[in-house]
C-alpha cells in the first residue's frame, strides 16, 4: 500500500514539474511572440533562444527564431534556424513556408541562385502559392540580369584590354619609327659636315683662273721688272772700284 502511495506521488510529481516546464516554455514563446509584433526583435531573440535551451526540438519555436533573425537582418543566423526547424515537423505545406523563408533570406544575401532552389523546393510541396511564384519569378529575372551585366562587364574589360594592346602596339611602333630617324640623322650628320668643311676650303682658296689680259699684264711686269734689274746690275758692274788706301 505504501509503495503504491509512493508510486502515486512520484507520478503526480513529474506530471507537476511536466505541466510548470510546459507552462514556463509555452509562456516565454508567448511573451517572445508578443515582443515580435512590437517589433522587438532582439528582444524577441532572447525569449526565443530561451525556450529552445528548454526544449531545442520546438518547431515553433526554431521557426520564430528565425524570423527574429531575419527582421534584424541577420540572414545567416535565420537559415540556420529556419534549416533546425525543417527537421522538426512533417507537414509538407509547413516545410513549404519554411523553404519560402530560407529563399527570402538567401536572396537578402544576394545569393540570388541558392534563393532559386529553395523557392522551388517550396513549390514542390505546395505547388498553389502565389507568394512562391512571385519570388520564384523576381529572383529569376534578378539572375537573369545578373548574368547580362557580368557578360556586359566582360565584354568591356575584353575591349579595354584590346585597345591597351592596340595602344601599346602603336606606341612601339612610333618608338620604332622615332630610333629608326635618329639613326638616318646620325648616319647624315657626318656627311654633312665633311660637305660644309669642303665648301669652306672653297671658300678660302682663291679662284684660280684669270682672263688673257690679267695674264698678258703680269708678263709685262715681270719684263719690266727684269729690265730694271739687269739695269741695276749693269751700274753696280760699271762702278769704279776705289783701291785701298795704301798705308
Amino acid at each position: 500500500m505504501i509503495n503504491k502511495l509512493m508510486y502515486i506521488f512520484f507520478f503526480s510529481l513529474m506530471l507537476t514539474t511536466t505541466n510548470v516546464l510546459a507552462q514556463s516554455i509555452r509562456k516565454l514563446n508567448n511573451d517572445g511572440v508578443d515582443l515580435y509584433e512590437q517589433k522587438k526583435y532582439a528582444d524577441a531573440e532572447i525569449n526565443f533562444r530561451k525556450v529552445l535551451e528548454k526544449n531545442k526540438d520546438d518547431f515553433i519555436t526554431n521557426f520564430n527564431l528565425g524570423d527574429a533573425y531575419y527582421k534584424q537582418e541577420k540572414y545567416d543566423e535565420a537559415i540556420k534556424s529556419y534549416q533546425n526547424a525543417l527537421g522538426k515537423t512533417n507537414d509538407d505545406l509547413t516545410k513549404a513556408k519554411v523553404y519560402h523563408n530560407i529563399g527570402n533570406s538567401l536572396l537578402k544575401s544576394n545569393k540570388i541562385e541558392e534563393s532559386i532552389e529553395a523557392y522551388k523546393n517550396a513549390l514542390k510541396l505546395n505547388p498553389d502559392d502565389a507568394d512562391t511564384k512571385y519570388n520564384l519569378s523576381y529572383a529569376l529575372e534578378l539572375l537573369k540580369n545578373k548574368n547580362k551585366n557580368q557578360q556586359q562587364q566582360q565584354q568591356n574589360q575584353n575591349n579595354q584590354q584590346n585597345q591597351n594592346q592596340q595602344n601599346q602596339n602603336q606606341n612601339q611602333n612610333q618608338d620604332k619609327n622615332q630610333q629608326n630617324q635618329n639613326q638616318q640623322k646620325q648616319n647624315q650628320q657626318p656627311k654633312d659636315q665633311e660637305a660644309k668643311q669642303d665648301n669652306t676650303k672653297q671658300q678660302q682658296l682663291p679662284d684660280s683662273k684669270i682672263s688673257k689680259e690679267q695674264a698678258e699684264r703680269i708678263l709685262e711686269a715681270l719684263k719690266n721688272n727684269e729690265k730694271d734689274l739687269q739695269k741695276n746690275l749693269r751700274r753696280v758692274k760699271g762702278k769704279v772700284v776705289k783701291p785701298e788706301k795704301d798705308w
